[in-house]
């Protein structure tokens, strides 16, 4: 007998791990499969398919998506480990009025952001798990005080919309097997 698998997608900072865990633990219906996914294609990626439910970053056209916010994430810049700014704790806008911002070129380009700023030109900001996912050694993050954070949610099609998912929601949100909705 073969148990369904449920494709969950997950955008780059995402530790999709504790829910693995989780769903692991609990003797559920269907095998788990992560499935790394990025943010520029998580919309494609729930629409054609290629996994079932994805834990999205927002904001994320959502008319024909179920969409559960879970957690936000604290903006941060990454600047080199030479920079003055490096010196500080934490950073407000007031104390980057007078840096040059490397602007994101694209929704996957963190990497890239990275490598630049490594290079000893300027700040770039990402989400703080952005920023830890492409640590370095020769840079250094700081959380942003004043700026907005990012959020991320979990999303799947409204038309597949199904028990399955449903118990998987559950999982995210702590529900146990033994809990109710």
């Amino acid at each position: 007998m073969t148990h369904p698998v449920l494709r969950v997608g997950f955008v780059p900072g995402v530790e999709p791990d504790r829910f693995v865990r989780r769903w692991r633990a609990g003797r559920r219906p269907a095998m788990l499969d992560t499935v790394p996914v990025p943010v520029s294609t998580q919309r494609e990626a729930l629409a054609h398919g290629e996994v079932d439910m994805c834990f999205v970053r927002l904001p994320l056209p959502s008319e024909d998506l179920h969409l559960v916010p879970l957690w936000e994430e604290r903006p941060a810049i990454v600047v080199s480990a030479e920079n003055v700014l490096s010196l500080y704790e934490e950073l407000s806008e007031t104390e980057l009025a007078q840096e040059t911002e490397i602007p994101t070129a694209g929704p996957d380009d963190a990497a890239e952001q990275v490598a630049v700023v490594a290079s000893g030109v300027g700040y770039t900001r990402l989400p703080l798990s952005l920023a830890r996912l492409h640590h370095r050694k020769d840079v250094v993050h700081r959380p942003l005080t004043d700026a907005d954070p990012t959020r991320i949610a979990l999303a799947w099609p409204r038309a597949d919309d199904d028990e399955l998912r449903q118990e998987f929601v559950g999982v995210v949100r702590g529900r146990t097997p033994r809990s109710s909705r």
